[in-house]
């Protein structure tokens, strides 16, 4: 019997279905379900797992925060520990009787790690089994076809490097997570996580707010006119985009008043040819998809879920550049098929040759994102047909002309004064009739000759400021990541979604809470090694190195030890300033705005007998303003009054739908009217 060991049940059965041409007989085993079917006389039977089956984790006796010291956890023994008891015993009692193993798992180091642990199980019971492995980048009829017709052999090295990416992240996280924990008194289920890669990714969004807050703002004047030419009425902006002295402006309107026309002193017109975009990695994929509203980690599981029903290929790839086996021509064709996308695919395939684009990036370990299969709409959700058409789309830009655009200046002299307006529009659109989600929205100016008069309608000041540095978006953020290396196209997603549940950070455009900023800034001042992206990088080379033989996972993981070891004494040096600071950006974290009886703080309190939080006076007894709160979810301060009633204003976050903002006051007048309109 051959088994074939993939990694979700959802491949298994779709697997099944295209080996066995779908006579496929499904039973149960241990609960498990198996897929049986024979192929040339042979029988062959598939089972799904969910995901790792083992986890690494430290023996039982150092589970115990109170009495077992952070340090401990450094040099501590490396356990395999079962997480689905279910699947083990159903893939033992099949890899019992086989005499082949397949290894159908995804291909990268997680994915490795995955086959390799179960076929380590396998061999438990069945030690001279035959092992081989089928490696694909889509579950389609063709190439699953093709990767079982030529298996090749597992690739060891690539599930070390995924061994010793767990094994570190599991030491030091541990190690940090329970040391940062205990010192600041957040126990529980309140407490503080500290990671390899997410502490300084928070770093990075931290130092970020420190930027803004470290920002002087300054004012500045920008001085509009308004002309009239042949009944349509257009702004211009003063040459001198930016006035620092008010007075300077206030002279130039002086200047310019009771003017009646201007005269048009340059007209030109320029054009520009813009490339299409490179092939979607993961990275580009992931900053696409959180451009259109849509968040990386639920990116990431909507493509996932995409690849796993054979709509798009495997979506964790570095890979920019396609594979000249890559059949793009008959991409194309296959998507002639669909309502929405077929016209657009006959229109790629009169063009005389196919010329992808080229991304900086090339790797052999699978080609960039791309469909696989047509899509029926009726069968996907809002957000997942957002994502397909996403991928289609971005495929066709890269097989599209170039776009060509022309952008037009005109300039005005109003008494000496001189003023200027921009415009720009498509000429071509090549690629970006395909894509439009790179696309502005053109901007014409009127059609003026060099000489020709305008009427002048008047001018008037604004007021303006400085704006200080943006924040991180989830898309800028993921890409900053990659930059520094920080993470893998793997984890990159799950980082940020990690910060997001632990409290850290909030919002997108990214804010961090006060209790994310007190973390970030106590280990750059204590320990700046963990909160900056060098040493990270580091480990991450030396996993790529295991994965490419150039060394072991034991010569990297003990690295790894020292460096903690090093950075846990400089830690415990100052661990009781470190704590306090902890906490104190807890309490800020707690306080929520000003009590409108008193002007004392409000913040968040659990009441001793029924553990309900609510919201009270730190002036009690002597002040006894209260508001109730939502019980479930993580409270955010916001640093904002309500319009309505000047009560502080709350988000609340929850695993479980999108945050909510309301007001704390029960009987805002905002909500007293918005109940008598639902009313």
């Amino acid at each position: 019997m051959r088994l074939i060991v993939t990694e979700k049940n959802i491949a298994a059965e779709r697997i099944a279905k295209i080996l066995g041409n779908g006579k496929v007989k499904i039973e149960k085993n241990y609960t498990v379900p198996i897929y049986n079917f024979t192929e040339d006389g042979h029988p062959t039977s598939v089972i799904g797992l969910k995901g790792h089956i083992l986890k690494a984790d430290f023996p039982e006796e150092y589970n115990n925060w109170q009495s077992v010291s952070p340090e401990s956890l450094i040099d501590a023994k490396i356990v395999k520990v079962p997480t689905q008891k279910q699947i083990i015993k159903a893939l033992q009692k099949l890899g019992k009787d086989a005499d082949e193993v397949i290894i159908a798992t995804d291909f990268d180091r997680e994915g490795e790690l995955i086959g390799v642990d179960a076929l380590s199980l396998i061999k438990d019971v069945n030690p001279n089994v035959a092992a081989r492995r089928a490696r694909f980048s889509a579950i389609t009829k063709t190439e699953i076809s093709r990767a079982f017709e030529h298996p090749e052999n597992l690739y060891f090295n690539l599930a070390q490097a995924g061994e010793a990416r767990q094994d570190i992240d599991l030491i030091w996280g541990a190690t940090l997570t329970r040391f940062i924990s205990l010192v600041s008194s957040r126990l529980g289920r309140q407490f503080l996580s500290v990671g390899r890669v997410q502490s300084p990714t928070l770093a990075l969004i931290v130092q970020k707010e420190k930027e803004r807050e470290a920002f002087v703002v300054e004012p500045y004047w920008q001085i509009k006119a308004t002309y009239e030419h042949d009944g349509e009425k257009f702004l211009a902006s003063h040459k001198i985009e930016k006035f620092w002295d008010k007075e300077e402006a206030l002279k130039v309107l002086e200047k310019i008043n009771g003017a009646k026309s201007g005269k048009v002193i340059s007209a030109t017109k320029t054009q520009r040819e813009t490339a299409p975009p490179a092939p979607f990695n993961t990275t580009a994929f992931l900053s696409a998809a959180a451009s259109i509203g849509i968040s990386t980690a639920n990116a990431m599981r909507i493509a996932e879920s995409l690849y796993m029903r054979g709509l798009i290929s495997y979506p964790r790839v570095d890979n920019t550049v396609y594979p000249p086996s890559l059949n793009l021509r008959e991409i194309l064709e296959m998507l002639m098929a669909s309502p929405q996308f077929g016209m657009m695919a006959t229109e790629l395939l009169k063009q005389k040759e196919l010329t992808p684009t080229r991304g900086k990036r090339q790797a052999t370990d699978h080609p960039p994102i791309h469909p696989t299969g047509v899509a029926n709409k009726d069968e996907l959700d809002a957000q997942e047909w957002k994502i397909y058409e996403l991928v289609v789309r971005r495929f066709y830009a890269t097989l599209a002309p170039i776009s060509i655009s022309e952008s037009m200046r005109i300039d005005i002299d109003t008494n000496g004064e001189i003023f200027f307006t921009r415009g720009n529009r498509v000429v071509e659109e090549g690629w970006l009739k395909y894509y439009p989600y790179s696309r502005k929205k053109d901007e014409e100016v009127p059609p003026v000759n060099e000489g020709d008069i305008v009427a002048f309608m008047g001018a008037n000041i604004e007021d303006k400021e400085t704006q200080p540095p943006a924040r991180y978006s989830q898309g800028k953020l993921i890409q900053k990541m990659e930059e520094l290396g920080l993470g893998t196209k793997a984890t990159r997603h799950e980082i940020i979604k990690s910060l997001y549940d632990r409290g850290y950070i909030h919002g997108d455009p990214i804010q961090p809470t006060e209790t994310g900023m007190a973390v970030a800034e106590s280990l750059l001042k204590y320990a700046e090694r963990i909160a900056t992206p060098t040493m990270t990088a580091e480990l991450e080379k030396d996993m790529d190195a295991i994965a490419e033989g150039e060394t072991s996972h034991d010569a990297v993981v003990e690295r790894s030890r020292q460096m903690l070891a090093s950075i846990m004494l400089s830690l415990k040096s100052k661990q009781a300033e470190l704590g306090e600071e902890i906490r104190a950006g807890i309490r800020e974290d707690k306080i929520v705005g000003q009590c409108p009886n008193c002007g004392s703080n409000l913040k968040i309190i659990r009441a001793k007998k029924s553990r309900k939080r609510f919201v009270g006076c730190t002036s009690y007894p002597t002040c006894s303003t209260s508001y109730p709160l939502p019980q479930y979810g993580e409270i955010i301060s916001l640093g904002e009054a309500c319009e309505a009633c000047g009560s502080p204003k709350i988000k609340v976050v929850s695993g479980k739908g999108k945050p909510w903002i309301l007001c704390i006051n029960p009987k805002c007048p905002a909500k007293e009217k918005k109940e008598e309109v639902s009313g």
